[in-house]
């Protein structure tokens, strides 16, 4: 198992229903891999098998080479495993820059994260937050809560919050999931500068964004990987493209 992430043999039911069939996959670390399928495909449960929020019913999920299967979320983020969702998760009553802080304070300081940190303690790490908001111009909002934000801001800053804990692997549930042209655009020249050190794993619907992003595609039909390798050799399969993609790309 020497891949960033590797599943070997993962399946997943619940109760009679089959949502996951002996997925095996391996991403190699620094590696951009796209998942995609139709809805109902089993992409979600996957990349929750993944984070450790759900155990599957058999098969093992391993990171840098160890077996976390039986292992936690906070164990997995401490391997350097990082996610979004496709809700933004932010603390609303907070402002840009407190979020950007804590994000920041729990990269550096992750075995004794605490849920309550004093404003001083984190006074050293504004300079860089600052710097990291000024990438996604949202510098001039860091002291607006999260609240008055709009929603193509928020998944920027909650992109930026999982890119500031320097995740060896992240996991993008649909990033650009309701944003406006403009917004996806934003997003995805983010999501370009980060190639490099960090394995990114992404679920996305919109297939310019993976277009632009990955450089492999992996695509789940009724549970099972129908296709996996390369994106031009994916992209120009007939049967991937009769599944899911309707028709020629």
């Amino acid at each position: 198992m020497s891949g960033a992430m590797t599943l070997e043999g993962i399946s997943k039911r619940f109760g009679s229903l089959e949502v996951l069939r002996n997925v095996s996959i391996e991403v190699k670390p620094g590696e951009r891999c796209g998942i995609i399928g139709p809805n109902g495909a089993g992409k979600s449960t996957l990349f929750n098998i993944i984070a450790g929020e759900l155990a599957p019913t058999s098969g093992n999920v391993a990171l840098f080479g160890r077996d976390v299967t039986a292992l936690g979320i906070h164990t997995r983020a401490q391997l350097g495993l990082s996610r979004t969702f496709q809700t933004t998760t932010l603390f609303p009553r907070l402002n840009v820059l407190e979020n950007m802080l804590l994000a920041l304070y729990a990269h550096h300081a992750r075995e004794h994260f605490q849920c309550i940190v004093p404003r001083r303690r984190l006074r050293h790490r504004e300079e860089e937050a600052r710097a990291l908001l000024a990438r996604v111009e949202l510098d001039h909002r860091a002291e607006a809560p999260v609240s008055s934000l709009g929603y193509g801001e928020r998944r920027q800053l909650e992109l930026l919050l999982a890119i500031a804990q320097r995740p060896r692997i992240l996991l993008l549930d649909e990033p650009t999931a309701g944003l406006a042209p403009g917004d996806t655009s934003l997003v995805t020249e983010m999501l370009k500068r980060e190639q490099g050190e960090t394995t990114i794993i992404l679920i996305e619907h919109d297939m310019g964004v993976v277009f632009d992003v990955v450089e492999r595609l992996v695509v789940l039909h009724h549970g099972r990987v129908v296709a996996d390798g390369p994106l031009e050799e994916i992209r120009a399969d007939d049967n991937v493209q009769e599944i899911y993609l309707g028709g020629k790309v």
